[in-house]
């Protein structure tokens, strides 16, 4: 009950994020709003890290960390934040809904999972929504952000398979530790050249605040809990509850950004949502 409760409590944020984050690229060009979103949540969680017992590391441990952190982080939300400033929060929530399929087909060719001839006809059907979602928007930008979105999918379906593998040896706070540390390190010298590009004292308190939600809670707290679930579920499993954030999300659009249901949105999204059902349930 308590694994569930604080899987609900992630995909709520997580929704949430979708929001958050359009509204803090109003005034945050992309790039500077991931380094400085990576800044904080290491400056964040490295005190936890460090005011508890640590298990030691090994150079080959530090290495598979930093690997897990650069496909769970700084790929994931670079691709993320250029995607969701180039297209809508519905198609984004929508082709991340794609996750469970991606992360089905990793687990399935390192032999962590079976791949039936069920689950490969839900994949066809996810794939096949994803084209009607294509024909909601015309012109490039969408397809731009869609392909960003896309990617971004793909890097936390590698996170999560990685994860999985790793569960056993390392705990929720030194991989998320290592990940944001590390992404913050290597970025650095992109978020300063950014930073003095814009006049971030023009910059409204609801941009910060959006980008401390970012932060604190899509970024630290959400991950934790992610990682926290992985370790006693089955990879494919976990990231199957993905599927309930376009919904949430896309209602949070409709409502406060004032974005529009079209009927090919609908039904690419209810093509995607069957496909991945067909994939978890096989």
């Amino acid at each position: 009950m308590i694994l569930y409760s604080l899987i609900t409590v992630m995909v709520l944020l997580w929704s949430g994020n979708f929001i958050v984050a359009k509204v803090a690229l109003r005034e945050f060009p992309p790039l500077l709003l991931m380094g400085v979103r990576s800044i904080l949540a290491a400056l964040l969680i490295l005190p936890v890290y460090l005011f508890r017992p640590r298990m030691h590391l090994g150079r080959r441990d530090v290495v598979r960390l930093i690997g897990i952190g650069i496909f769970g982080v700084a790929l994931n939300q670079l691709f993320f934040v250029i995607g969701i400033s180039c297209t809508t929060v519905t198609h984004a929530a929508l082709m991340l809904g794609l996750t469970p399929v991606l992360v089905l087909l990793i687990a399935g060719s390192l032999k962590m999972e079976r791949i039936t001839v069920s689950k490969v006809a839900g994949m066809a059907v996810a794939i096949s929504g994803v084209a009607i979602l294509q024909t909601t928007h015309t012109g490039a930008p969408s397809a731009v952000g869609d392909s960003f979105i896309f990617l971004a999918s793909l890097t936390f379906a590698v996170f999560t398979v990685m994860g999985k593998r790793s569960a056993t040896t390392y705990d929720a706070i030194t991989v998320n530790t290592f990940a944001y540390v590390g992404s913050a390190v290597a970025l650095l010298p992109l978020t300063i050249s950014q930073a003095r590009t814009v006049p971030l004292a023009g910059i409204s308190l609801t941009a910060w605040l959006c980008l401390l939600y970012m932060a604190a809670f899509a970024s630290v707290l959400c991950y934790l809990i992610y990682y926290y679930a992985i370790r006693r579920m089955a990879p494919s499993r976990v990231s199957a509850f993905s599927y309930f954030q376009p919904l949430l999300a896309s209602l949070m659009a409709v409502f406060w950004l004032g974005e529009q249901v079209s009927l090919s949105l609908v039904a690419g999204g209810a093509v995607i949502f069957t496909g991945v059902i067909l994939v978890e349930r096989g």
